[in-house]
């Protein structure tokens, strides 16, 4: 698997996902807009951990910086 996830772009998810999460247990969101955020956060967060989106193989998007 080719990583296609720079550093910044994994950031940004990872606290997009916390945010979520925080709001969750403040009771700030809840119903099913939760839930549909919350499993939002999970993707997240799982291609933040594995440096891959596959929304960005068939549009050819890399945010890792060039050498």
């Amino acid at each position: 698997m080719k990583k296609n996830m720079g550093t910044i772009d994994k950031i940004i998810r990872i606290l997009i996902a916390v945010v979520v999460v925080i709001l969750y247990f403040a009771a700030v969101i809840s119903g099913t807009v939760a839930i549909v955020l919350l499993i939002l956060s999970g993707i997240f967060i799982l291609t933040s951990l594995i440096s891959r989106c596959p929304l960005y193989l068939p549009f050819g998007i890399s945010t890792i910086k060039k050498k």
